[in-house]
């Protein structure tokens, strides 16, 4: 089974998922994540779904749970990059994301935890 890698950026936890996701795979994302907020005592996680193209119930149901669990470990949870073919299939799953924060993509979701971004160097300036 793969792991989701969890990296961390100041006190923000970023999971960035670039594998298919199945059942197994999330419940081992939710117990590394719960580990990782209580190792290092991050205020925020963000869960980066760009890479997802399709969502089941019982994945869509493990979002919220994994953002209420951080939330009672004092971590606010923000899913980003989600595609329109997600979210009209949570929505006809009937799956609000009650207690999910959304943003489009990363950097609006750092903003959206009061997160300092990262200073762009000189590559980022000349487009490298």
């Amino acid at each position: 089974m793969e792991r989701v890698p969890i990296l961390k950026i100041g006190d923000v936890l970023l999971v960035s998922i670039q594998v298919d996701l199945q059942d197994q795979t999330v419940l081992a994302l939710q117990e590394d994540l719960a580990e990782r907020i209580v190792a290092t005592g991050a205020r925020g996680v963000i869960i980066d779904i760009t890479a997802v193209d399709i969502v089941d119930s019982f994945i869509g149901r493990m979002f919220a749970t994994i953002a209420s669990m951080s939330r009672l470990m004092d971590a606010e949870t923000v899913v980003v990059g989600m595609r329109p073919a997600v979210a009209i299939t949570l929505v006809e799953l009937g799956l609000s994301l009650g207690g999910v924060r959304t943003a489009l993509d990363l950097e609006k979701g750092m903003r959206l935890l009061g997160a300092p971004l990262p200073a762009a160097g000189p590559a980022a300036l000349d487009g490298r």
